[in-house]
């Protein structure tokens, strides 16, 4: 009994508190709602390369790619990474009015770079589904599905054996 007259409580200074806090920014609850929901989410997925997974999000802004919080030009250092990872956004026409932040971690910048390529291509798949086949021809959407072999017990690496002694 006791818990539930807590929580009734609680959710009534809760509902307070927030009507307080749009008369004192000026807002109504719909204008709020709004931001709210421009800043949501239109699409997330994933990309992967060798080791190396990029999880993104695209939201409606300007045409700003960000990885690991920095734009996506400096954070990869070479312009075939570059490239690579603006290739979605070369593709589709209307890309200059979303906005894609991405999380990277694991491998090396050019295997960031194309896991950040599929990434891209598989979150405009997700928001609008005819880019589909625009990205399937561009070979966009085709995971490189090479990986480091495992290494092999009793030998050196995967492949290279230990030097043969004869005596």
């Amino acid at each position: 009994m006791v818990p539930l007259i807590i929580n009734k409580i609680d959710s009534i200074l809760r509902k307070v508190w927030q009507k307080e806090v749009m008369a004192k920014e000026k807002r109504t609850l719909a204008e709020a709602a709004r931001v709210t929901v421009s800043k949501a989410p239109l699409a997330h997925a994933v990309g992967r390369r060798k080791s190396a997974v990029a999880r993104g999000f695209l939201r409606h802004g300007t045409g700003v790619i960000t990885v690991n919080k920095q734009e996506y030009a400096t954070y990869f250092d070479t312009d075939a990474a570059r490239l690579a990872a603006f290739e979605p956004f070369r593709i589709v026409p209307t890309s200059g009015s979303f906005d894609v932040t991405l999380n990277v971690n694991g491998s090396g910048k050019r295997a960031q770079a194309d896991a950040v390529k599929l990434c891209i291509a598989r979150a405009f798949v997700e928001f609008d589904a005819t880019l589909k086949p625009v990205f399937r021809k561009e070979g966009l959407l085709t995971v490189d599905s090479r990986i480091k072999e495992r290494k092999k017990p009793g030998q050196k690496a995967a492949r290279k054996k230990f030097q043969f002694v004869k005596r």
